[in-house]
């Protein structure tokens, strides 16, 4: 589907990448990215990625501390802790259904999907939501 969201590419490899989410679908192994500064669109496989951060602004609040407590935000949807393969950590709000079927856990997820999404718990992140990608997970954990 063509989107023009504002996204921060964050790679497995710790390369980071802001511009624009030109083609996106969560069952596509690439997408169309176009650089912030950048005139074409270039394809990027998903596989690369460790996450897309749709993002408020391309600045963000340097000054801001996100805050990684439940209950701070109206409740949108199932509660997680999601650890990636580089050990940084998020909490947030699964969107959807639990993209796999025997609970939480990462050895069969949902076929065609590359991933799901989160919303960050606190509001006032730069944030939006964030498309996790099933390859940089290392485990999830379900909160109560």
């Amino acid at each position: 589907m063509p989107v023009d969201d504002k996204v921060v590419l964050r790679f497995t490899d710790g390369k980071l990448l802001k511009g624009y989410l030109k083609e996106f679908s969560q069952e596509s192994p690439e997408i169309s990215f176009k650089k912030l500064d950048g005139k074409k669109t270039q394809t990027i496989p998903v596989l690369k990625l460790k996450a897309i951060f749709f993002v408020k602004t391309f600045e963000g609040n340097s000054k801001h501390k996100e805050k990684k407590i439940y209950g701070i935000r109206r409740s949108e949807g199932k509660k997680i802790f999601v650890k990636f393969k580089d050990d940084e950590y998020m909490v947030g709000y699964l969107q959807g259904n639990v993209p796999w079927n025997k609970g939480f856990f990462l050895s069969k997820p949902d076929k065609g999907k590359e991933g799901f999404f989160l919303v960050p718990v606190d509001e006032d992140s730069n944030n939006i939501k964030v498309f996790v990608v099933y390859s940089s997970v290392k485990d999830i954990t379900a909160i109560p």
